[in-house]
């Protein structure tokens, strides 16, 4: 029988003046690469994985954005709070 994946997610808001731009999508998908399964971030009805920087630009979200953290397997629990707390830190800028 298959393991059910147990999807886990946060949610928080885009704090910095530069919105999600390049070098804070570079950030994010540097430490979603270290992870086991999918993460993904989600503003509205819109998913990009995590891991992939132009997937992420795609999302176009400025200051005050509201996205979704998503991660696929239980075991990345670590990088989906990394994640949430890049974000909520304002990426160091």
């Amino acid at each position: 029988m298959a393991e059910k994946k147990q999807t886990k997610y946060k949610h928080t808001t885009i704090k910095n003046e530069l919105g999600l731009h390049a070098r804070s999508a570079a950030q994010i998908a540097n430490i979603a690469r270290n992870s086991i399964g999918t993460v993904w971030i989600q503003k509205d009805d819109e998913k990009a994985d995590a891991s992939s920087i132009l997937d992420i630009l795609t999302l176009a979200c400025p200051k005050e954005t509201n996205i979704t953290i998503i991660i696929e397997d239980p075991g990345d629990l670590p990088i989906l709070n990394a994640i949430a707390d890049l974000v909520d830190s304002g990426f160091g800028e």
